[in-house]
């Protein structure tokens, strides 16, 4: 019985030894970034020009021009084969 309560006791130690490196380790090294205004302000200015950017290309996007293209080249990797 004895052994028994001493295995849990040391299997009990060993658990709370890894959780404790965990939560070190997630407070040294903490999975988010804090920006400043300035650097705030300039992402989401690029961020903002990329979707305009998007936007743009995506009313000039014609599918059926790029349905064909794509047949076109799906029937030449197979004309290749």
């Amino acid at each position: 019985m004895n052994v028994i309560i001493y295995g849990i006791i040391v299997i009990l130690l060993m658990l709370n030894i890894v959780l404790a490196l965990l939560y070190l380790s997630v407070r040294r090294s903490p999975y988010y970034v804090v920006y400043d205004e300035e650097t705030k302000n300039a992402l989401k200015r690029r961020v903002l020009h990329l979707k305009e950017d998007l936007e743009s290309e995506l009313v000039d996007f014609d599918i059926a021009e790029w349905e064909k293209t794509l047949e076109e080249s799906i029937e030449e990797e197979i004309k290749n084969l």
